[in-house]
């Protein structure tokens, strides 16, 4: 008996990215908690330092792989007629493609 494609994967990959989500959030609430920047230059020391850019960058990352997962759950549930479906997940495959060359640029940015 041939076994068709589960959805695991893609399940695995949506609850990796949210745990992560939720731990890099309680993660920044509270250094805002205890020692919240309070000048540019406090900022952008906080943000110029190399683990708290490859943080932000893993957040990004988790994040786009998120929408991902749940936005093309969306459209091959409702995304009707089916000859279409294509065509909308391209549309969201190149927004989320933007978004991240967007938040890569921003990272970027940031001096060091």
């Amino acid at each position: 008996m041939k076994r068709g494609p589960t959805g695991l994967p893609a399940w695995l990959v949506q609850r990796a990215g949210a745990l992560y989500l939720v731990l890099f959030l309680v993660f920044l609430l509270a250094s805002f908690a205890l020692a919240p920047p309070h000048s540019r230059a406090q900022w952008l020391q906080w943000l110029a330092h190399p683990a708290m850019r490859w943080a932000l960058a893993i957040f990004f990352v988790a994040l786009l792989a998120h929408m991902w997962v749940g936005l093309r759950d969306v459209l091959l549930d409702y995304g009707k007629p089916v000859r279409i479906r294509p065509y909308l997940l391209a549309a969201l495959a190149a927004g989320l493609c933007a978004l991240g060359v967007w938040a890569t640029f921003i990272l970027l940015r940031i001096p060091t």
